[in-house]
């Protein structure tokens, strides 16, 4: 993620006073990554480290040997791990499914980061999983005046260690704590089949797992029974929520952090509190799916997802369709084999009306942007418009000051790229790159005063985990200006853009797509309440699944033009009936 938007704060305010609760200096590579962001700050730092002094003891304890007879026996004797001995197996196997690059938990030696920062070291008062710190070791604390404590180690904390810093203790929770309490974390989401994984940061209290959550991300799960694997985005995709928070706190201060805070919801989950899973847990789930993964690995023939675009003419627009929308009168567009054609966008040009969309040859796996004039009963043959080495997709054209231009996504190029309209429709130049960033789904609108707005998907790169961000400028070339509000979502359900922006019976859409079953599942349009340079709000009016047409397995774009209509589809077909 780019998490250098996060870096600066324009408030007068001193920096903020950190503190670190930890066991050691080695931390998960995620965790170090926070301290980086914090430490490249202009609004934070680090003034206190708190070592568990149990776990440093441990730490400098030379390890015993044991024979396999000896583990055998160890085995044996210990009830729980007797019972959760297929738990352990699942992890030894399941740790090679991710690699060091993108694995969250890897440790990282955090000394050199964290050098000439003062310490101490506290030996908590422990009660079964419990911590609670000595008066003596509080007093110590209270006496550094920090505004936030964060916790990257100890166990689970009560007592005043909680409101020892000016704006308590902060921690992260991987997993949705409306649904997941306990853990391990990301398991239980693989197991129940749950399409959704989430990750929130919390500010601790007395109550387990029911903190005030100050922000909160839900993510893709993972499709197979890696546990690891499903850390990853969750994991990368949460590491800038610190930063992001605590810049907020410097900026705009605790009463607004309080106020833009979730609020609490009844808890959901399947069980109370979750725990490592037992052998017949581990059997019950793998049992029935482990043999079917084999069956269909050795019989699979190779398929292929094929888009295609589907238009209507005079039937009633999506956005007045409330919660059941009519999609009858669709008619499919067929690409030339090879090929096929998603993301479009629609506009009405010289008395005609055309479509812009991605043209994607398979055998290179390159998108191109193309268009077609619209007739009564189809499209006419798709022009090429603009290509380049790098691929390209979702053709965002408008209008500006009377001048056409496009913004295609160039994500994979790490750009964002302006382009002017010499000669329509299919004459482009570049004017200019407005944004360096792994981005996608760039979408504009210009309001009625001029402002332009853009809605732009930023991705982490080690997961793609996906977060919305707003952007505004007084002019199409001039400076970006990032939205207070910032991320507007980190929902997978609705972060990335599903077509132009566009005025309904009086009322602002946005259109947004679902990729928490699988990229491009569904797509929704959502009625902008509040556009403004302080706030921004909105809420799901209309959602199209792929249940509409048969046989489709993903929907994810939509225009219209007129009275006209365009949305895309996705179907699995056979490798070689589509590729050419």
């Amino acid at each position: 993620m780019l998490y250098s938007l996060y870096r600066q704060s324009t408030s007068g305010r001193p920096p903020l006073r950190i503190g670190l609760l930890l066991d050691s200096v080695v931390l998960p590579s995620c965790f170090a990554e926070v301290i980086d962001h914090i430490l490249e700050s202009n609004f934070a730092r680090i003034e206190f480290l708190i070592f568990n002094a149990d776990e440093q003891r441990k730490a400098v304890q030379p390890a015993q040997r044991r024979s396999l007879p000896r583990k055998v026996i160890d085995l044996l004797r210990h009830t729980e791990r007797r019972q959760r001995l297929l738990w352990e197996l699942y992890q030894r196997w399941d740790c090679r499914n991710v690699s060091p690059e993108e694995d969250p938990h890897k440790a990282v030696d955090c000394s050199d980061r964290l050098k000439n920062i003062e310490s101490m070291s506290v030996t908590p008062i422990t009660k079964r999983f419990v911590h609670r710190f000595p008066a003596d070791a509080i007093e110590g604390i209270r006496e550094k005046q920090l505004d936030v404590l964060i916790r990257f180690g100890f166990n689970i904390l009560r007592g005043e260690i909680l409101t020892a810093a000016k704006y308590g203790v902060w921690s992260y929770h991987h997993g949705d704590g409306d649904y997941y309490r306990g853990g391990p974390s990301h398991f239980w989401e693989v197991y129940e089949g749950n399409p959704i994984s989430g990750a929130m940061l919390q500010v601790l209290t007395e109550q387990l797992d029911a903190g005030k959550v100050l922000y909160k991300g839900l993510f893709a799960t993972y499709p197979g029974l890696s546990r690891m694997r499903n850390c990853v985005q969750p994991y990368w995709g949460a590491s800038t929520f610190m930063i992001q928070k605590l810049r907020e706190l410097h900026q705009f201060g605790w009463e607004h952090v309080q106020r833009i805070a979730l609020a609490p919801a009844p808890y959901q989950g399947r069980k109370k509190i979750y725990t490592a899973p037992t052998n017949s847990e581990m059997l019950s789930w793998l049992g029935p799916v482990v043999p079917g993964k084999l069956l269909r690995r050795m019989s699979r023939r190779p398929t292929i997802e094929h888009w295609r675009l589907a238009f209507r003419t005079g039937g009633p627009s999506l956005a007045d369709g409330g919660l059941a929308p009519d999609l009858n009168g669709f008619h499919w567009i067929e690409s030339p084999r090879g090929r096929f054609y998603a993301d479009p966008f629609s506009l009405a040009e010289g008395g005609k009306r055309w479509v812009f969309f991605e043209d994607c040859e398979y055998r290179r796996d390159l998108g191109r942007i193309s268009c077609a004039e619209i007739g009564p009963g189809g499209i006419s043959e798709a022009i090429p418009v603009l290509e380049r080495p790098y691929h390209l997709s979702y053709p965002c054209i408008f209008r500006d000051l009377g001048e056409l231009y496009i913004i295609p996504e160039t994500g994979f190029n790490n750009t964002i790229e302006l382009y002017r309209c010499v000669r329509f429709p299919d004459k482009w130049e570049l004017v200019k790159v407005l944004f360096n960033a792994r981005a996608f789904d760039t979408t504009i609108w210009i309001d009625d005063d001029g402002l332009h707005w853009f809605f732009v998907t930023l991705q982490e790169a080690r997961g793609f985990a996906a977060q919305l961000w707003l952007f505004h400028s007084q002019t199409l070339t001039g400076e970006w200006i990032p939205h207070p509000a910032n991320p507007i979502s980190s929902d997978v359900r609705n972060s990335r853009g599903a077509g132009a922006i566009f005025r309904s019976g009086g009322k602002l859409f946005r259109p947004s797509q679902d990729s928490s079953k699988h990229y491009g599942y569904s797509f929704s349009l959502n009625q902008i309440s509040v556009l403004s340079c302080r706030e921004y709000s909105e809420k799901r009016c209309v959602t199209v699944d792929p249940r509409w047409a048969p046989g489709l397995v993903g929907t994810h774009t939509y225009s219209r033009v007129d009275d006209i209509e365009i949305i895309d589809g996705c179907k699995r077909f056979p490798a070689a009936s589509v590729r050419g």
